[in-house]
């Protein structure tokens, strides 16, 4: 099995994400596995500590608020190697975890966990949205470590 990728922004993980309202009914895992983009991935002062990441889910779900989400365009899902159903980027629901984490979840026999890197244009424009986001106050955050 090989070893963990280096966490960067842009990255999608196959990861088992809790949602906010799941954490709230006092669930501590995810329901299943998805593919998830991380957004921060921070280095700690002390090079002994694992890092920090942060990461937002892709779902085939539509949003039910369209100003939370970015659809991913078919060629990006083509170049992850995801399925040909419509997904979007949900930018309101964050997990916060230590890298690797338990969550962190091997996809087929090669035991990879990552799909690659979302194209930078589509990156950009994610972190734009959930700066404004932000500001909004509108972000649920749900450590998971």
């Amino acid at each position: 099995m090989p070893g963990y990728p280096e966490p960067s922004p842009g990255l999608v993980i196959s990861y088992s994400f809790l949602w906010s309202e799941e954490a709230e009914k006092g669930q501590v895992e995810g329901r299943k596995d998805r593919p998830c983009a991380i957004v921060v991935a921070l280095v700690a002062a002390d090079p002994a500590a694992p890092r920090q990441v942060t990461v937002i889910p892709i779902t085939h779900s539509p949003p039910r608020n369209p100003d939370v989400a970015i659809e991913i365009p078919r060629r990006v899902k083509e170049h992850l190697g995801l399925d040909s159903d419509r997904s979007w980027i949900i930018l309101d629901e964050f997990n916060v975890f230590a890298w690797p984490g338990f969550d962190l979840r091997p996809m087929g026999q090669d035991g990879r966990t990552d799909y690659g890197f979302l194209p930078p244009r589509l990156f950009d424009q994610l972190i734009e949205k959930i700066r404004q986001l932000d500001l909004q106050g509108v972000i649920a955050r749900t450590p998971r470590d």
